[in-house]
C-alpha cells in the first residue's frame, strides 16, 4: 500500500522559512517524479515544484521562484520543500504526490498524501 506522508507544516511570520517534508512508503522511490502543490481556500490546487524520477527539478511558478526548492532522499525515501521568504499568500494545504517515471505534475499524478497545514502571519 502506497502512503505519502507530509510533515513540517505550521504556523510562520511572514518572512520566515519552513521544510516539509514528504515521506513515502510502499513504492520504489526512485522510480517516481515527486511534486508538491498547494491549495488556499476557495482556490484551485497550484504545482509549486518538483523533482523528476530522474532528479532533475522543475520549473516553478512565478509565485514560488526563487523562494521554494524542491529536494529528494532516495534514501530516505523523503522529498522536501524547502520554503523561504513566506508570505502570507502562501497559506495553504501543501500536498506531495507521486508520479511513475513521472516528468510532469497536474492532478493527474499516481498517489498524494493528505497534506500538511501551513499558515503565514503576516
Amino acid at each position: 500500500q502506497v502512503q505519502l506522508v507530509e510533515s513540517g507544516g505550521g504556523l510562520v511570520q511572514a518572512g520566515g522559512s519552513l521544510r516539509l517534508s514528504c515521506a513515502a512508503s510502499g513504492l520504489m522511490f526512485s522510480m517516481y517524479g515527486m511534486g508538491w502543490f498547494r491549495q488556499a481556500p476557495g482556490k484551485e490546487r497550484e504545482f509549486v515544484g518538483g523533482i523528476t524520477w530522474t532528479g532533475s527539478s522543475t520549473p516553478s511558478p512565478d509565485s514560488v521562484k526563487g523562494r521554494f526548492t524542491v529536494s529528494r532522499d532516495i534514501a530516505k525515501k523523503t522529498v522536501y520543500l524547502q520554503m523561504n521568504s513566506l508570505k502570507p499568500e502562501d497559506t495553504a494545504v501543501y500536498y506531495c504526490a507521486a508520479d511513475f517515471r513521472g516528468t510532469r505534475f497536474n492532478a493527474g499524478m499516481d498517489y498524494w498524501g493528505k497534506g500538511t497545514l501551513v499558515t503565514v502571519s503576516s
